[in-house]
């Protein structure tokens, strides 16, 4: 079901010419998600519509999403379908954040102290 998802968004962000789309995997990182997808759009409008085509595929196909923030700016949409979370962002946005470097770094809280 997981990988299913995961092409329909993939699928959906290529539709519109996202682009950089990487499928990070988090299951070591996160007890909330597995799978982070962070695709870039060009401009405010470009943001908002390949969100809007990962919700409209989805939707399509039987997966509904549990919420979906920043459709009003459109610098930076957050579409969160539990086990995945796709962030769509404008090139800057997603330069100032860096998601991809943040999330290849494990927490100090995660690594394993010896006894």
């Amino acid at each position: 079901m997981q990988s299913e998802l995961s092409t329909i968004v993939t699928n959906a962000l290529d539709d519109l010419k996202g682009k950089e789309i990487q499928s990070l995997d988090v299951t070591t990182l996160s007890d909330i998600m597995d799978t982070l997808v962070i695709a870039t759009g060009t401009s405010n409008r470009h943001v908002k519509s390949l969100a809007n085509n990962v919700v409209v595929d989805a939707k399509a196909k039987g997966f509904r999403p549990i919420g979906v923030e920043g459709m009003e700016s459109g610098e930076w949409v957050l579409v969160d379908f539990g086990d995945m979370v796709v962030h769509v962002m404008l090139e800057q946005t997603r330069s100032f954040y860096e998601l991809e470097k943040l999330w290849s770094t494990e927490p100090a809280s995660r690594h394993h102290q010896p006894e």
